[in-house]
């Protein structure tokens, strides 16, 4: 029972990181222009590290060389994540972005089993494969166009998410860190990256900060503190205590969420189609959620009484 209990804990800590993505999409198309990505992204950085820092300052306990060591390359590689999506957000729709890249939960499994070796079950792609059928329907409606640059940008976006999130896996599982320390490293990192490329492109920081008025400014808020700090501080304790497919399935809700928000905010009309797409998602995701963990934990049975599978390391 607590070990059920746990993972259910995750399952929820993860979805709530879902809903807060599926919400960035709206929330960003809001603030960002061409000109203000880098600028828009080296501020939300500062400030999420800021307060991480505080909270680190608060434990009163030193990062470790390892933990710098693995948050600076995490950090390097999220840093990736955030500019290719972002420059796509700015260059296409916020439901062709949501689309495109929750293709990170196909290239997760495929990066997973390449570096660890252990093969997953065909229905788990399957399950997978009618997920994204799902987020078609849903985000298109059944209509498909040709893809935009901004389309293109989000699809390298969602290869490199599925690199950090087996890199975090690989780098951090089987090693103690504190997953507080691992995301202050990673967001510093995109944030002193940023902070260095607005010197030369697009808006400057203050630039960006004097064009935010109230409403603007909540949202923003909104984007660091939910969508940033809380996201990726969860996704990190979270990828340390299950396996990276896992994380990619749960976090392959993000466009149901990013359609709940539309509806709810922005009032945007969903057809029946986007409907079906939804519940698509929502079946394909439960189905493969079950045939990985079923997978992950089948070899713990027929081991021998000296053996120790590698999950329970990681735990």
């Amino acid at each position: 029972m607590p070990a059920l209990l746990s993972r259910f804990r995750v399952d929820l800590l993860l979805l709530l990181v879902a809903a807060a993505w599926g919400s960035t999409y709206l929330v960003a198309k809001e603030l960002v222009t061409p000109q203000s990505v880098v600028a828009l992204l080296a501020t939300r950085m500062l400030l999420a590290a800021v307060i991480m820092a505080a909270l680190v300052a608060a434990g009163r306990h030193r990062i470790t060389a390892a933990e710098l060591r693995s948050g600076m390359l995490l950090g390097s590689v999220l840093a990736a994540v955030f500019a290719f999506e972002t420059f796509g957000i700015a260059h296409t729709s916020a439901t062709n972005a949501g689309l495109i890249i929750s293709l990170t939960i196909v290239f997760t499994p495929i990066l997973d089993t390449a570096v660890s070796g252990r093969r997953l079950p065909g229905r788990f792609f399957l399950a997978a494969l009618i997920a994204i059928g799902g987020v078609a329907l849903l985000a298109s409606g059944g209509v498909f166009q040709a893809p935009s640059l901004g389309d293109l940008l989000v699809f390298a976006a969602a290869i490199i998410r599925a690199v950090h999130v087996t890199s975090m896996s690989k780098l951090t599982g089987n090693t103690p860190m504190n997953s507080l320390h691992l995301t202050t490293v990673q967001l510093s990192t995109c944030a002193v990256l940023f902070s260095a490329a607005s010197l030369f492109y697009g808006d400057s920081i203050p630039h960006f900060l004097a064009r935010l008025d109230p409403g603007s400014t909540a949202l923003f808020l909104y984007l660091v503190i939910a969508c940033t700090v809380f996201a990726f501080l969860i996704q990190t304790w979270a990828v340390r205590r299950t396996s990276p497919s896992r994380v990619s399935l749960l976090l392959g809700t993000e466009p149901v969420w990013a359609a709940i928000v539309g509806i709810a905010v922005a009032h945007d009309p969903v057809a029946l189609a986007g409907y079906l797409g939804i519940a698509l998602i929502l079946a394909g995701t439960a189905w493969g959620r079950s045939i990985e963990q079923r997978h992950r934990l089948a070899p713990a049975v027929g081991m021998a009484p000296h053996a120790t599978p590698a999950a329970a390391v990681r735990s």
